[in-house]
């Protein structure tokens, strides 16, 4: 073990507007748990800190269209977003929030230090405002026409799209998204970032990096350099942020830009990190860590010591702000160490489409442990084995259906399985001792595969890191395979001992080599054979299998997420609106017309067996009568709905549930507690046509 070092660990702040989605693990969050329990594995000194991003305009645009404050929506997901956290096991030290005092604080004097220091300039300009609203649009206030890829509703600081960075001013036919109105040209000032004034030193500082950063990464920073960096507003018109200080002339209705308060949040969940510890609080802090003799200011060395290693997680849509514009802010401040890497990822899709939420296109983490409670590790292991290192990836339930059957069940899980039953039945689960020092080729094929992953996290490759971590347990089941321990024991007793001992090491490599990888699935090793020191349990089973219908329902949700369409009243029965539910992006009437939605009746129904969610229909469709498999039997008994009137899609591609073949869809309409309810036309005989 190399001699250990200090490391700072962080992983973007998650925008506390939406609960987490798979997108979020895959782009962020378990590369960074990887690397950072790696880490702590070798023996090094590590914090790992994230928190909430709670300013901003799309907050604020949340909360107007929710008929709410602001405050109430980060309070909201907030709790959701670090709940899905802590029940996925991302081992963070701390997860804070930028709408604490502590951070707060921190900001101002940030910019209190910079201003000192002259690194704004103060630059009166005309910015959109909104007359109909009466208040400067902040950049995300405004959509309009990208100049680069004709992206018809790019912000007013990204597109998002194809990535340019722009000003609202760039925009071609820009909006308000406040009233949908044109918005003037009003004069205002605001305080600037001179980035025009670093271009030289961040361009040094990021040809040090070219050939350790990834080429994306590298690329996209040179890139920006290349165009010249440009003086960036450091402030904004707005009421919900972090106000400028007072004591500055001209601040009055001044905050700060989100992007300017956001990453300081690694720098103040630091700070309120050693406050808890040298307090012995743990009021933020879920990741039970000893931190002794710990003193509030030992933040510093995390932040200011130059032996202390820096490394920033993030996804690909915020490279620029964690590669240019923050080290030019720590730059600028003169007293904080740059970052050593930006490991970001790009994109994970879905289903043959971009993850998206306004379309309520996702698999939402929150949602994922409650449908497949226990199978953290099943989501993780697919997550890193299409992660988005170097180009964008797929997540299908498909695949993740296949991976969890035929590579962790009947791989890991298969080995494992084995090499506890074996004990068990040879020697009633106690670890056989010998006192031959064999040493057989498998034993150095096995170490030479557990200092390769080491290798490969080091480096980032979580990918290569998983596959090989496969290759051991593959190796592990070939080497059972070879030696048949089952007949060897008739014959030769002391081989058989060996033999089992060899398996024994290579469970424990394995544990050992999956900690960083998949640490539930690691900790279930670790106890299945008593810590590798004590009497084994008896055989449990490490993965259950992935079923048809569990992926059937998944893939039925999603595609129920573009066609339904929640309802906008507030439901009577719960009094709780579902407003919340974002509209779904914009459709030509051709898409629309694609969809052959029919009036039906219900004319029989019955349980599918062994399939507690499904019910078997025969559904009056007018021309014909059709046999539906509908995912409602959670909510409905078959009896009660036999004559129901229902709405359905036709024209839906036949689909094989349970080993029955169902033709159409049953629209339904779901509330915020998950109650579904019928979509349906009164009074109207079956097959007449909804258009």
């Amino acid at each position: 073990m190399s001699t250990p070092k200090r490391y700072t660990v962080t992983a973007a702040l998650p925008y506390a507007n939406g609960p987490l989605h798979i997108g979020h693990l895959a782009g962020a969050y378990i590369a960074a748990d990887i690397y950072t329990r790696y880490l702590r594995q070798q023996g090094n000194d590590v914090i790992f800190v994230c928190g909430s991003d709670e300013h901003g305009a799309a907050i604020t645009i949340k909360a107007k269209k929710e008929n709410t404050t602001p405050k109430a929506i980060v309070d909201k997901y907030h709790a959701i977003i670090r709940k899905s956290f802590e029940d996925f096991g991302i081992a963070f030290d701390i997860y804070h929030r930028t709408s604490e005092q502590i951070h707060y604080d921190t900001s101002q004097d940030f910019f209190r230090i910079l201003n000192d220091k002259n690194a704004f300039e103060i630059i009166e300009s005309e910015q959109y405002y909104d007359a109909e609203a009466k208040q400067f649009l902040a950049d995300r206030y405004i959509l309009g026409t990208c100049p680069t890829c004709a992206n018809e509703n790019a912000y007013g600081d990204q597109c998002e799209k194809c990535g340019s960075s722009l000003s609202p001013t760039d925009l071609i036919n820009p909006r308000s998204t406040l009233t949908n109105s044109t918005p003037i040209l009003k004069t205002t000032k605001h305080w600037f970032l001179k980035l025009n004034e670093q271009q030289h030193d961040i361009e040094t500082w990021l040809e040090t990096k070219k050939y350790i950063w990834k080429n994306h990464v590298y690329g996209q920073c040179k890139s920006w350099l290349n165009e010249g960096l440009k003086p960036r507003a450091m402030t904004r018109d707005l009421d919900w942020g972090i106000p400028v200080p007072q004591e500055i002339e001209g601040s009055e209705g001044k905050v700060l830009y989100v992007w300017l308060d956001a990453p300081i949040g690694y720098i103040s969940a630091t700070k309120q990190l050693f406050l808890e510890k040298a307090q012995q609080e743990n009021i933020f802090s879920y990741n039970q860590r000893e931190f002794v003799d710990v003193s509030a200011d030992d933040w510093k060395k995390y932040w200011q010591s130059e032996d202390t290693t820096l490394v920033h997680f993030i996804g690909k849509d915020n490279i620029v702000f964690h590669c240019i514009t923050f080290p030019a802010i720590l730059k600028a401040h003169e007293n904080f160490i740059l970052p050593d890497n930006v490991p970001a990822n790009e994109f994970m899709n879905l289903e043959g489409d971009k993850i998206s939420t306004s379309r309520n296109w996702a698999v939402w983490l929150h949602e994922y442990l409650q449908e497949l409670p226990g199978k953290e590790d099943e989501l993780r292991y697919c997550l890193i084995a299409n992660m988005p290192e170097n180009k964008d990836a797929e997540f299908t339930w498909q695949d993740f259906q296949n991976r969890v059957n035929s590579e962790l069940a009947a791989n890991i899980g298969n080995f494992v399985n084995r090499v506890a039953v074996l004990m068990h039945k040879f020697y009633d689960g106690d670890i056989p001792t010998t006192t031959s020092n064999e040493q057989e080729e498998v034993l150095n094929a096995i170490t030479n595969l557990r200092d390769t992953i080491h290798v490969s996290i080091s480096k980032f490759k979580f990918k290569d890191a998983l596959s090989t971590a496969m290759s051991i347990s593959s190796l592990g089941n070939k080497y059972l395979a070879d030696n048949e321990p089952w007949k060897l024991i008739k014959t030769d007793e002391q081989r058989t001992k060996i033999v089992m001992q060899n398996a024994l090491f290579i469970c424990k490599t394995l544990k050992e080599v999956l900690m960083p990888l998949l640490p539930n699935t690691a900790q279930k090793i670790e106890n299945q054979f008593a810590g590798f020191n004590g009497k084994i349990k008896p055989a449990q089973i490490l993965f259950e299998k992935i079923t048809d219908e569990q992926v059937a329902l998944q893939i039925d949700k999603l595609n129920k997420s573009k066609i339904v369409q929640a309802p906008t009243n507030t439901d009577d029965s719960t009094g709780i609106s579902p407003s919340f539910i974002p509209i779904k992006s914009e459709i030509t009437y051709d898409d629309f017309a694609k969809l052959d939605i029919r009036t039906g009746r219900i004319l029989e129904a019955e349980k599918v067996p062994k399939a507690d969610k499904l019910l078997k229909l025969l559904v009056d469709i007018g021309v014909e009568q059709r046999v539906i498999v509908s995912g409602i039997a959670a909510h409905f008994q078959a009896d009660e709905i036999i004559g129901q009137e229902v709405s359905v899609l036709v024209n839906l591609a036949p689909r094989k549930l349970k080993g029955i073949e169902s033709n159409g869809m049953i629209l339904m309409a779901e509330d915020v507690n998950g109650k579904l309810y019928f979509v349906k036309a009164d009074g109207v005989q079956a097959g007449n046509v909804i258009r």
